[in-house]
């Protein structure tokens, strides 16, 4: 299960989380990452229901915003993010990835 929560701007932006980070802040060096439930906090969904809607949002240039091992995972699956290291960053063992097409 993953949270997913779409807002509407411009483009779309959608986040992804993995449900037991919602609430939580994690800072490391200079870096911090805060799964804020006003942000992250959208519906708990199935991963195969996230991945159809990743796909159809990647379709329509939306940005995301993934918080979590499942849920960067799932980016990776749908092809949003890249295998590389790079693609990724770890804040206190959280990986974190933002895609901006």
């Amino acid at each position: 299960m993953l949270r997913l929560k779409i807002h509407k701007a411009y483009r779309r932006i959608v986040a992804v989380s993995d449900p037991e980070l919602l609430g939580k802040r994690f800072a490391e060096d200079k870096l911090q990452l805060e799964i804020k439930e006003d942000f992250y906090g959208g519906e708990l969904l199935e991963e195969e229901r996230v991945l159809k809607i990743l796909t159809a949002e990647n379709a329509d240039d939306s940005t995301f915003n993934f918080a979590g091992k499942k849920s960067v995972e799932a980016g990776r699956k749908a092809g949003i993010i890249g295998k590389g290291k790079k693609s990724v960053i770890i804040i206190q063992g959280i990986p974190h990835a933002i895609s901006l097409l």
